[in-house]
């Protein structure tokens, strides 16, 4: 039997502006599969349109509900129905948990948790058929946790609770539910989130190194075609997902080498969401 592919499928993407987002919406394109397309950054969202067959695409914050349910409506009105929604947007900020900006914690929360949430509500209805698939976008984060990384833990921990939980929800219709778990990959949020100080101490004691985005995409692609229930890149990380009780304290005495002074330095830093952000109220 073929292998599966992605031609044909109609899938939205959200964070589509940059990234992940937007290296996946180009190569699903090229795969012969219909694109829509949301993120924050116009101007890039209209390029990646451009590059992915002039797909239809539409601004959207994801922390906002209606914007979300306008996203999803765009997308189902220019597709003619849904086979696939990626629920990809997320924010991400270095944070100490003691004397850190609660600003980051409340803003990733926002994104990465709400947002996640209010895309597979928007778009789970007309995924909820036969050959239909959801995809919650985690991160090694949500199984091991290192320092200043808490916000983003918590939130990917979140995203991968949501993705189970919508998996048994959706049995019943023959929908499928993966939940994608990256390390480091070569991406703008990667380069901006370690582009601190305090992170590129912590980051100079680490092991693990930053892999290609076509590791990751490649990944997705795989994944998307099979309706798979868990996406990794690169493949290390699906090894340490089942014995991540075990792994956490290894983690926890590694991060010790000089963590006192880096928490000073974050404490001190400004260090801004990997995606700007509207202002409030905006």
């Amino acid at each position: 039997m073929a292998d599966p592919s992605v031609a044909g499928r109609r899938v939205l993407i959200t964070g589509a502006a940059r990234g992940i987002g937007a290296a996946l919406a180009r190569r699903l394109h090229e795969r012969g599969a219909r694109v829509a397309l949301a993120g924050l950054e116009p101007d890039l969202l209209e390029a990646v349109a451009a590059s992915s067959g002039d797909a239809p695409w539409r601004r959207c914050d994801v922390s906002d509900r209606d914007q979300v349910e306008a996203a999803g409506g765009m997308a189902v009105e220019a597709l003619g129905g849904l086979d696939v929604v990626v629920a990809n947007a997320g924010v991400a900020a270095q944070l100490p948990l003691v004397g850190g900006n609660p600003e980051v914690m409340e803003r990733t929360l926002a994104v990465n948790v709400m947002g996640v949430y209010n895309t597979l509500r928007a778009a789970g209805p007309h995924v909820s058929h036969p050959g239909g698939y959801a995809l919650a976008v985690a991160s090694l984060a949500a199984a091991v946790h290192a320092p200043l990384l808490g916000a983003y833990s918590a939130s990917k921990a979140a995203v991968e609770a949501l993705g189970n939980t919508l998996r048994v929800e959706l049995r019943s219709s023959g929908a499928k539910v993966g939940v994608a778990y990256f390390a480091e990959l070569d991406t703008d949020m990667t380069s901006r989130g370690f582009g601190t100080e305090a992170a590129a101490r912590i980051a100079a004691a680490s092991v693990s190194r930053v892999a290609p985005l076509e590791v990751g995409i490649d990944a997705l692609e795989r994944g998307i075609a099979r309706r798979s229930r868990r996406i990794v890149a690169p493949r290390w990380v699906g090894a340490l997902l089942p014995v991540r009780m075990a792994i956490q304290p290894i983690v926890d005495r590694a991060s010790q080498r000089g963590l006192r002074e880096s928490l000073e330095i974050a404490r001190r830093e400004d260090a801004p969401l990997t995606t700007p952000q509207e202002p409030s109220g905006a």
